[in-house]
């Protein structure tokens, strides 16, 4: 019996990993997806995997959500550049397009229930918004994306809230189902087998700070996955050939995620 098959006829928990622009990957598998006709029972999601997986959570189809997307392609209508506090970009702009999408429609009101990870960068433990809180779930994809540095963190009533990477990018651990469809966007095909020789050193600098991240990622989730006991059908699109930033090449990252669900079987 195929995956496809498997995933069926059998209750199945959907996982999609954080990684920036990498996450649009997530879309190509939701569109197989699509056309296979699977549904999850749950979704989990951390960072960009939240908000693709918010989105499949309230209903949304791949080609919905690749329409979505096209508003982080133009960089000016999410960027918008702070001078004071603890972050760069401010998350007006983006609040603003989540807004537009989800409304005021709280995580216990999805279609499927929804997982979304962050951080508490108080206390450093790992939270998770589901139906047992009455949070928004605009203000719940503001916290598993906020990047430390870079975008706002969240304050939600007393706690202080950042990216859900920091703890579990690959949130397989909160799967409730048996049966689990992960797909890790900063898995062992996000970053070369080499290390980089540009000309200019500091293109080397700034590829091995991305690639000790994407490094330092997958090991937390190697870690993960060796703690978890369910069956785990787990993609890794070959992301490497892009950056973590990389909004403006959504046709050609989605695609890296097509074709895997069948590949798998």
């Amino acid at each position: 019996m195929s995956v496809i098959d498997v995933l069926k006829k059998t209750p199945f928990s959907l996982v999609l990993s954080g990684g920036g622009a990498l996450g649009i990957a997530h879309v190509g598998v939701i569109e197989d997806m699509d056309r296979f006709g699977l549904v999850p029972n749950e979704i989990m999601g951390t960072s960009m995997g939240g908000i693709i997986g918010a989105c499949v959570a309230i209903g949304m189809k791949a080609e919905q959500i690749s329409a979505e997307l096209e508003k982080f392609a133009g960089v000016s209508n999410w960027l918008d550049i702070k001078l004071r506090g603890n972050s760069i970009i401010s998350d007006n702009k983006i609040k603003a397009i989540f807004e537009q999408i989800f409304g005021d429609r709280l995580v216990s009101q999805a279609q499927i229930p929804l997982k979304l990870i962050a951080t508490d960068l108080l206390s450093g433990e790992k939270h998770i918004f589901d139906s047992s809180e009455d949070i928004r779930i605009v203000d719940a994809l503001l916290a598993t994306m906020a990047i430390p540095g870079i975008f706002k963190e969240q304050h939600i009533e007393q706690s202080v809230f950042g990216d859900g990477f920091l703890c579990e990018n690959l949130g397989i651990l909160e799967a409730q189902m048996d049966t689990i469809l992960a797909v890790d966007v900063m898995g062992k095909n996000s970053f070369k087998h080499r290390l980089p020789d540009n000309f200019f050193r500091s293109h080397n600098v700034l590829e091995m700070l991305e690639r000790s991240v994407r490094i330092l990622i997958h090991n937390q989730t190697k870690y993960a996955l060796a703690q978890c006991d369910k069956q785990i059908y787990l993609l890794e699109p070959e992301t490497l050939a892009y950056k973590t930033f990389h909004f403006n090449k959504i046709d050609k990252i989605k695609v890296l995620g097509k074709g895997l669900l069948e590949k798998l079987s």
